[in-house]
C-alpha cells in the first residue's frame, strides 16, 4: 500500500502566498523516491501540470503559467514535497494534488491518474 496526502490549502487574497505539502508513505514513498508532481484542476477545467521534482531535489520542472512564482522542494528525511506559491492569482483557484511515480521529472508532466500514487487534493481559493 502507498499513500499520498496533501495539506496546506486555504483561502487567500490575490498576491498572497501559500505553501502546500505532499506527504508520502509506503509504496508511494518508494515511488516518490523517483519523482513527485503537482497538478491542479480548476472548476470546469481539465487537470493541468504545475511542477515536478526528482528524487534528489536537484532537478525541477515548472509549467510556464507559474514559472517564477512557484517553487518546488523536498525533504527526503520526512518524505515530504513542498510547493511554495507566491503572488497567487485568482486563476490559481483550484484543487491542487500531488502524485508520486517512478518516472523522470519531465515525464511527470504527462502522468495520468491510475499511474503512480495520487492524493485527494487540497483546495486553494484565491480572491481578488
Amino acid at each position: 500500500q502507498g499513500q499520498v496526502a496533501e495539506s496546506g490549502g486555504g483561502s487567500v487574497q490575490a498576491g498572497d502566498s501559500l505553501r502546500l505539502s505532499c506527504a508520502t508513505s509506503g509504496r508511494a514513498a518508494v515511488s516518490a523516491a523517483a519523482a513527485v508532481g503537482w497538478y491542479r484542476q480548476a472548476p470546469g477545467k481539465e487537470r493541468e501540470f504545475v511542477s515536478s521534482i526528482n528524487w534528489s531535489g536537484e532537478v525541477s520542472h515548472y509549467a510556464d503559467s507559474i514559472k517564477g512564482r512557484f517553487t518546488v522542494s523536498r525533504d527526503n528525511t520526512k518524505n515530504v514535497v513542498y510547493l511554495q506559491m507566491k503572488n497567487l492569482k485568482p486563476e490559481g483557484t483550484a484543487v491542487y494534488c500531488c502524485a508520486a511515480a517512478s518516472r523522470l521529472v519531465w515525464g511527470m508532466e504527462s502522468l495520468k491518474p491510475g499511474i503512480g500514487f495520487w492524493g485527494q487534493g487540497t483546495q486553494v481559493t484565491v480572491s481578488t
